[in-house]
């Protein structure tokens, strides 16, 4: 599904502003599928935040002042993604009939994650 809008947008799987920001929506989209309940309203607001946060902070990233701004932003873009990471897991169980359309956004979301760990490890280089 999320992989499949990639394609069929002709978007590189690269351009990491522009993937974070369909990543984002993509999480959007599942959200307002899933049935509001005193479980589910926790677990959406606090997914919302943090996916929606990976493409702002990585964009900041992006308009860094220094490497040092761009290393710190990017480990809040790591950190965010694990945080969406675990956000999924939570409405799989929560919403067991949704859990074939979590399955590929989290599946993205762990690509996300290696790639900012990537980033950040080349970052520790950097001075």
């Amino acid at each position: 599904m999320f992989n499949e809008s990639i394609k069929q947008s002709g978007l590189r799987k690269y351009d990491l502003e522009e993937r974070t920001a369909k990543f984002g929506e993509e999480v959007i989209k599942l959200c307002k599928k899933l049935p509001k309940t005193d479980i589910t309203k926790h677990l959406i607001s606090q997914i919302i935040r943090s996916s929606t946060s990976i493409g702002a902070n990585y964009m900041e990233a992006n308009g860094a002042s220094s490497k040092k701004d761009f290393r710190n932003k990017i480990h809040i873009v790591k950190k965010e993604c694990g945080e969406t990471k675990h956000f999924l897991r939570m409405i799989a169980v929560a919403v067991p009939d949704k859990k074939n359309e979590v399955i590929p956004i989290w599946q993205e979301c762990h690509e996300l994650v290696l790639i900012f760990q990537k980033i950040a490890q080349s970052m520790k280089s950097v001075k």
